[in-house]
């Protein structure tokens, strides 16, 4: 039988970002330098098969850290954490490394710096994702006022609306960000605005992909978790952008086939924390089914690294 002919138009960048790559690093290296178990606060990234290899190499993943034996070292996923959490570690005196991506901590050192000048934050961010609960955990309560939306703008009770600054959450869109900030800008004409947006590189890149080939498919699969604000927005943004139809799926076999059906063009992108080998598996996928032509579209090269921290790259004291 023929297979039919369809062109895959796959994105690029698309896949690990170097948050996503330093932290999944993190967890390999602390594994090699003190053996298993090494704990995890919370997902390393939000992707199931990078969670699962971690786990079979010997990490434990839990939500709170007195779920961790005081004598094992635990990781803090790149999502970043409230400062409780490793003031709670020094206070039990155990061996911690932060996985936070740099570009996290960043806003979490312009979240201190206002703070510090008497300036009460507003956060664009998504109630309850771990980034979220981090960055607004950086201050006091109070502190920082959450909005998710255009609309809650208008209901911010804040102290003093001549002493405001915004903060956003990395992960999101950069055209939903856009409309909260002029609604934040409109009604708060004196707020502080970030030095450089806070929309992660990895994110924006991403999406301007996903903008790129939205024009010449009939749809679109995104390679992501479900828990993914990243993989999520990507998928927004495609519909958006013109794609009549949009799926998140988790790996190839999660594709909805027969929602695919006469469809001759196929956009592929992947989420920051997604695998190559998970690319690799839906576009197996497609040339098991289809007669396949894959077109790369690439709007911009990454070359961005982040070191891992120095405590990995140290021995352990007193070993050979």
């Amino acid at each position: 039988m023929t297979k039919a002919a369809l062109t895959l138009y796959l994105a690029a960048p698309r896949g690990f970002c170097a948050g996503v790559d330093r932290a999944i690093k993190i967890v390999e290296l602390a594994l090699q330098k003190w053996g298993a178990p090494v704990y995890v606060r919370h997902e390393i990234v939000h992707n199931k098969f990078v969670v699962d290899r971690l786990r079979e190499m010997g990490a434990v993943f839990v939500e709170e850290l007195d779920e961790v034996p005081q004598d094992r070292p635990v990781i803090f996923s790149a999502h970043g954490v409230p400062k409780a959490v490793p003031a709670e570690a020094e206070r039990r005196e155990m061996v911690y490394v932060d996985a936070t991506c740099p570009l996290v901590s960043k806003v979490h050192l312009e979240a201190e710096r206002h703070n510090e000048n008497g300036l009460q934050m507003v956060m664009i961010g998504h109630r309850g994702h771990p980034e979220t609960i981090g960055t607004m955990g950086q201050l006091s309560e109070g502190e920082v006022l959450l909005v998710e939306t255009v609309e809650d703008v208008a209901g911010l009770e804040v102290r003093d609306p001549e002493r405001l600054a915004y903060i956003t959450q990395t992960t999101l869109s950069v055209d939903d960000t856009a409309a909260i900030v002029a609604a934040l800008q409109a009604r708060f004409p004196a707020i502080a605005v970030p030095h450089k947006e806070d929309i992660c590189y990895a994110t924006t890149n991403r999406q301007g992909a996903v903008k790129a080939i939205a024009d010449q498919i009939d749809a679109l699969l995104v390679i992501g978790a479900p828990n993914s604000s990243n993989s999520r927005r990507l998928v927004e943004v495609g519909r958006a952008a013109g794609c009549g139809y949009a799926q998140l799926v988790q790996r190839a076999t999660d594709i909805d086939w027969r929602a695919l059906e006469g469809v001759t063009r196929v956009g592929v992108a992947a989420g920051a924390s997604a695998p190559e080998v998970l690319v690799d598996e839906v576009l197996e996928a497609f040339r098991a089914r289809y007669d396949t032509t894959v077109e790369l579209v690439e709007t911009v090269k990454e070359r961005v690294e982040f070191k891992v921290p120095r405590v990995l790259r140290e021995p352990v004291p007193g070993a050979a």
